[in-house]
C-alpha cells in the first residue's frame, strides 16, 4: 500500500465507465484515486508524473491468464506472468484453473493468492475449475472455491462435453453470482485437427478444425442458458457463425458475453503456412473473412472483450513437428499495440477498446476495478499509443517466449502501470 500523493498530468483521460475521453490531471492518493479535474486545477503534491501524449486509463484487465503455477513453473510463474503483465499495461490478471494440481479447491485457490501476495506485481484473481480434475464428470468445489477467493468458473483448455453438467455448472454458478467462462469445442468435431479445417490445411496436409466445431458447442449451451438462467461467457470467439450466434442471444436477452484475443483479429490461418509452430492455438486462427467478422464485432458491441489467452509453453513444447506441438502463444505484453491497430485502422474507438479492456472485464467478474471514479482503487495503466518498437522474444518478460510476432514492428506501449498507487511499471533498478 502507497503512503504517497502522485499527480498524473498532461495526458488523456480514457474513461469509459464514467464518460470521460478528454485531457484531465489525476491525483492519487494512497491507494485510492483522490482527483480527476481539468488541467491545472489540481494542486501539485509535489510528487508527478507527465502523461502528455499518452492515455490515462483505468487499469486494463486481462480475464484470459494461464499463469501455470502451481505445476508448471517451467512455463511461468506467478512472478513472471505479472511481470509480463504490468509490462504490457496490465494491472490485473485473471488465471485459469489448468495448473497441477488442478484449481479445483479452496487449497489451490488460497495457495495461489498467496503466491500473489509474495511475489505477485499485477493483481491476480483466480477462476476455479467447473469439474474435479478438469475431467468433466463431477462438478468442483464452487462454493469453497468462491469462499476462498475465485471470481469465475471454468473449465478452460478442455470442453464441457457433458451437457448435462454444464446445466448444473450454470446452475450452481447462479447461487455465488459468478460466470460460468467456457471453451467452446465439440470434442467429436474437432477429433485431432492442429489449424483451421480449409483449404490452407488441405495444401499443407495438415488435419483442420471446422468452424463447426466451436460454433455447435455455443448453440448448445446459449440453449441451455436460455433454460437455465445464469451468466455465460464465451471465451476466445474465433468464428463469423460464433458472432453471430452471439448477436442473435444477444438480441433475445440472454445474459451472454464474448471476449476475442488479439491473435485472432489480427492473423489468420496463412500464418501457419511455414509450419510455424507459434502459430498454433485453440481455436486456431480462422480466415480473413472470420477476421473482419470479429473486428466488425468488437466495433458494435456484440463482443465484449479483449483477453490474451496468454498461454506460456517451453520453447521444447514448441520446437516439435507441427502436430506434435502444444497449442498456444503468450499475448499479455503484445496486446495493446495490436488492439491499437484497430484504433488506427479499423473504425475502433479508443473508448470502446479501453471499456472492452478495463471496464466490461471487471463488470463481468464483479471486481472493483475498471473506473477511475474518485474512491476507486488507484490502478492506472498510461499508455503511449505513438510508441515505436520491435517485438524481440529475449526482450519480453514472460518465462516462455512462444510468440508469433517475433519481429514484428509494434507501435503503443505502456508508459507506466500503477496498482495500488504504486508504479510498478517501469521498474526501478534492481527489482525484478
Amino acid at each position: 500500500m502507497s503512503d504517497q500523493r502522485l499527480l498524473i498530468r498532461g495526458g488523456t483521460v480514457v474513461d469509459p465507465a464514467n464518460g470521460i475521453d478528454e485531457e484531465r490531471d489525476l491525483l492519487i492518493d494512497g491507494d485510492r484515486i483522490a482527483a480527476v479535474d481539468t488541467p491545472g486545477q489540481i494542486p501539485d503534491p509535489g510528487s508527478s508524473l507527465d502523461a502528455t501524449g499518452c492515455w490515462v486509463t483505468p487499469g486494463l484487465i486481462d480475464m484470459h491468464v494461464h499463469l501455470r503455477e502451481p505445476g508448471y513453473e517451467y512455463k511461468e510463474t506467478v512472478q513472471t506472468g505479472t511481470l509480463a503483465a504490468v509490462a504490457g499495461g496490465v494491472t490485473a490478471v485473471a488465471c485459469m484453473a489448468n495448473t497441477l494440481p488442478v484449481n479445483d479447491s479452496a487449497a489451490v485457490t488460497e495457495y495461489i493468492l498467496e503466491r500473489a501476495r509474495l511475489t505477485g506485481h499485477a493483481r491476480v484473481h483466480p477462476i476455479g475449475a467447473v469439474s474435479l480434475g478438469l475431467e468433466g464428470k463431477h462438478l468442483a468445489e464452487i462454493g469453497e472455491m468462491r469462499e476462498a477467493g475465485i471470481v469465475a468458473i471454468s473449465d478452460d483448455g478442455m470442453p464441457i462435453a457433458d451437457a448435462a453438467l454444464m446445466r448444473r455448472a450454470l446452475e450452481y454458478a447462479q447461487l455465488f453470482d459468478i460466470p460460468v467462462i467456457v471453451h467452446e469445442e465439440d470434442p467429436a468435431l474437432a477429433a485431432d485437427g492442429v489449424m483451421h479445417e480449409g483449404q490452407t490445411c488441405f495444401h499443407l496436409g495438415l488435419k483442420g478444425m471446422p468452424s463447426a466445431a466451436e460454433e455447435a458447442m455455443i448453440a448448445r449451451d446459449l440453449a441451455i442458458l436460455e433454460q437455465t438462467g445464469g451468466r455465460l461467457h464465451i471465451a476466445h470467439l474465433s468464428t463469423a457463425g460464433s458472432v453471430r450466434l452471439v448477436a442473435q442471444a444477444k438480441q433475445r436477452g440472454l445474459p451472454v458475453t464474448a471476449e476475442v484475443t488479439p491473435h485472432h483479429f489480427v492473423l489468420t490461418e496463412e500464418a501457419v503456412r511455414q509450419y510455424d509452430t507459434n502459430a498454433k492455438m485453440k481455436p486456431p486462427l480462422r480466415t480473413s473473412a472470420d477476421v473482419e467478422e470479429m473486428v466488425a464485432a468488437l466495433r458494435d458491441g456484440v463482443i465484449d472483450v479483449i483477453a490474451t489467452d496468454h498461454a506460456p509453453h517451453h520453447r521444447d513444447e514448441k520446437n516439435v513437428e507441427f502436430e506434435e506441438a502444444a497449442f498456444g502463444i503468450v499475448g499479455l505484453e503484445t496486446s495493446v499495440p495490436l488492439t491499437l491497430q484497430l484504433v488506427r485502422d479499423s473504425g475502433l474507438t479508443r473508448s470502446a477498446m479501453i471499456e472492452a479492456m478495463s471496464a466490461r472485464p471487471a463488470r463481468i467478474l464483479g471486481l472493483e476495478a475498471g473506473s477511475l471514479a474518485v474512491g476507486m482503487p488507484a490502478d492506472v495503466s498510461i499508455i503511449d499509443p505513438q510508441h515505436r518498437w520491435t517485438v524481440q522474444l529475449d526482450g519480453l518478460h514472460s518465462k516462455s517466449k512462444n510468440s508469433p510476432f517475433a519481429g514484428w514492428d509494434m507501435v503503443g506501449a505502456a508508459r507506466a502501470t500503477i496498482v495500488g498507487g504504486r508504479i510498478l511499471w517501469p521498474q526501478e533498478k534492481g527489482t525484478e
